[in-house]
């Protein structure tokens, strides 16, 4: 009896220890990429026959409790099962001519047998095989451009007192990027590990404050300068109303130097100018400043982190503000009053602001200048009888265009020439993506303009500046000089939920020969930074290089 007894022991503790344990953040890891996965792959799900949130809220306290892969697999397992049968319909055949682009796209996820049993990873592979083809019941593609919107979703605020809610958000925004960020690939930080470590900060926010600095801190990983994180004013901490320093800056060697006065009487009265340098926000450093914002700031690069950062800095809901300035070798601290130029101030900044600029100008040595920050359609036939004869034309694209790309690359080319190709999503594999479309500049044009065609970008020159300057590029004749664009081309796909608004890059954006412009920019023919020295002897060292390299060609 004693020896039947200890081989039962010895079976039953091999079966027990023989069972692999799972982490919490393992179990929701899994779950959230399970649930995503059916989401659009599902033909119940994808298909809307479901309501997939609750059943998500149903299932995560059952995922809790299980302590083992085997339970937890049994879940998910049962799960699928009560979705109903999946009809098998592969192989699924693709269009003639759709070329994928699959350096987004990965689901080896399935095949983790730590977490997943092979019976759980068979289930998620036939469904990955005989996935939904009809429209999707929660994203689809924006008309002409095909880049994601969301449709049929949860827009309230999740219960910030119940996990699981917040849990929800989360999934939904991370399984969105997952499948519909054409850049996701190119982020510093894998977004299977921002999932892993966003996860337990979700649990333990408490709070609108503490869960939405939670969403900030996750939406900011993606590392793209068209991605925002607006927050909607439903708590005291941003119900106030947003007050600003009297100037704009750019932080050079970690201090913050004023590049622009937007209220003269305001500045005045502080002694403001441009070049004057700011060393300290209430007694933290640019650098500190700079440090702990990292996580908080959307972009692709560094200068235009620095460029958001700036702004940021500027602006804030104290109207008294300690301010460190640093003059004539001195350090001077002054406790400033920020105002709300957009009400009580708004005429006067407005007249600081929006100070007369031409719109286009014929410069010494026969050198034509554009500012492609104001200059609209309307008014490009006018800046082309002005500067045809011109020996080269300067175009400004340190700012926003206005859409004038078309008929100025027809004044400068000589031919049609292709400037840029796209990848688009494809929804009928989510996670893939397909080359589709390209764009043209100029056509046949034996008028076309002779002169030297120089283009000026920095981190301010973002989505279509840096698409024009690649039209700009084909005209054969073209030096860009400044230093690297915010690396953010393509249209935007937004979101907006009760508690905030953001959105991403829409489609990837190429050079014809694949080089990527996500991140990396313009890359500029010569590199010219402003100098604080130059701010402050009012230069434009940028516009100056470029009036050399067209007197020397150097």
């Amino acid at each position: 009896m004693k020896k039947i007894t200890l081989v039962l022991f010895i079976a039953f503790s091999q079966i027990v220890f023989s069972a692999t344990k799972v982490s919490d953040t393992e179990k929701l890891v899994a779950t959230c990429k399970v649930w995503g996965f059916l989401k659009y792959y599902h033909p119940e799900v994808a298909g809307g026959k479901t309501n997939w949130d609750n059943q998500l809220l149903e299932k995560l306290p059952k995922i809790e409790k299980a302590q083992t892969k085997e339970e937890f697999s049994l879940i998910l397992e049962n799960w699928i099962d009560d979705l109903g049968p999946v009809k098998e319909i592969a192989p699924i055949s693709v269009s003639k001519g759709v070329k994928f682009f699959d350096k987004n796209f990965d689901l080896s996820w399935i095949n983790n047998d730590k977490v997943f049993s092979k019976k759980l990873s068979k289930k998620l592979t036939f469904i990955e095989q005989n996935r939904f083809q009809g429209e999707q019941f929660y994203v689809y593609g924006g008309e002409h451009v095909g880049n994601v919107y969301l449709q049929n979703e949860s827009y309230e605020h999740p219960d910030f007192t119940n996990k699981n809610s917040k849990l929800r958000m989360i999934f939904m925004y991370w399984n969105l990027v997952e499948y519909f960020f054409p850049n996701k690939y190119l982020m510093d930080q894998k977004w299977d590990l921002t999932l892993e470590k966003i996860i337990p900060l979700a649990i333990q926010s408490q709070n609108y404050n503490d869960f939405y600095m939670t969403m900030r801190k996750l939406v900011s990983r993606i590392d793209d300068s068209h991605t925002e994180f607006y927050l909607y004013p439903s708590s005291l901490a941003v119900s106030k109303q947003k007050l600003f320093f009297p100037a704009k800056g750019k932080i050079i060697e970690e201090k913050l130097v004023v590049t622009e006065i937007l209220g003269d009487s305001l500045a005045q009265a502080d002694d403001i100018k441009v070049g004057t340098i700011i060393t300290k926000i209430n007694d933290k450093t640019i650098g500190e400043i700079m440090a702990e914002n990292r996580d908080l700031i959307c972009a692709s690069n560094e200068p235009s982190y620095l460029d958001k950062l700036a702004e940021k800095i500027l602006s804030g809901y104290s109207e008294t503000v300690k301010v460190e300035f640093f003059k004539d070798n001195n350090y001077i601290t002054k406790t400033m009053t920020w105002f709300d130029y957009h009400e009580s101030h708004r005429n006067e900044f407005k007249k600081g602001a929006m100070k007369k600029k031409d719109k286009f100008k014929l410069l010494d040595n026969n050198i034509g200048y554009v500012d492609m920050g104001i200059i609209k359609p309307r008014n490009i036939q006018a800046m082309i009888d002005a500067l045809k004869t011109t020996k080269a034309i300067v175009f400004d694209m340190r700012n926003y265009p206005n859409g004038t790309f078309g008929e100025i690359s027809q004044f400068l080319n000589s031919q049609e020439k292709e400037f840029a190709i796209y990848t688009r999503p494809y929804y009928n594999y989510p996670g893939k993506f397909i080359w589709d479309g390209e764009s043209k500049s100029g056509s046949e044009n034996k008028d076309n303009y002779k002169g030297r065609v120089i283009v000026l970008l920095n981190e301010k020159s973002v989505s279509q500046s840096e698409w024009t300057a690649m039209c700009f590029q084909t005209a054969g004749n073209t030096t860009i000089i400044g230093s690297q664009t915010a690396g953010a081309d393509g249209n935007v796909s937004q979101f907006d939920f009760q508690g905030f608004h953001t959105l991403f890059s829409g489609i990837g954006v190429f050079y014809p020969d694949g080089r990527e412009t996500q991140r990396i920019g313009i890359v500029p023919d010569i590199e010219v930074k402003p100098t604080i020295k130059g701010i402050q002897e009012g230069k434009d060292e940028v516009l100056d290089r470029a009036l050399l390299f067209i007197e020397t060609g150097k």
